[in-house]
Parts: C-alpha cells; structure tokens; sequence
C-alpha cells in the first residue's frame, strides 16, 4: 500500500487533534519548504530519517533504445536521498 499526503494528513490529524484542513496544510507546507530548499541547491536532513541533496549531472551521449541512434542527453539536476543509519536500523528489525 502506497502512503499518500492525504493519508499523512488524516494521520496527524487523527494522533495531533488538528482539523483535517490544518494538517493538509500543515503537510503542504513541510512539502513546500523541501522543495523551496532543493530548488535554491540547499540539502535537506531529518535527523533519524535521511537526507535529500541535489547532485548536478553532466551531459553524456546516449542512444534511442528504438531506433539506436546516439544523442547528447543535456546536463540536468537530480535529486537524490539516502537513508540515515537510523532508519536503516528500524526497518532491518525483525518483526
């Protein structure tokens, strides 16, 4: 089962005691904030749970899986997130 921002909201709002608007606002507004800091080149960490970082890509020849025919693949920005040690040690915990 996927975890959706509505469910994440419904979820603080059913352990926090918020209205169910205010905890959509409440998960909006965290999202707005990691994306704003990703888009300005800021990492973003959650002690206990991982870090968000941008890493430039170069650009790099390629080819059409279709067609074979090569092309230049632009230079481009990736967003990638590795898990804390934290994190990684309570999901590897045996049930």
């Amino acid at each position: 089962m996927t975890l959706t921002k509505a469910d994440i909201a419904k979820k603080i709002a059913d352990d926090c005691g918020f209205m169910k608007g205010e905890a959509t606002e409440i998960v909006e507004k965290l999202l707005d904030i990691v994306k704003d800091c990703l888009i300005n080149g800021e990492d973003v960490m959650i002690s206990g749970f991982g870090k968000w970082t941008v890493k430039d890509k170069n650009s790099r020849r390629g080819r059409n899986p279709q067609t074979g025919d090569e092309l230049i693949l632009d230079a481009r920005k990736v967003v990638t997130w590795k898990y804390s040690p934290v994190l990684k040690k309570t999901v590897n915990i045996p049930a």
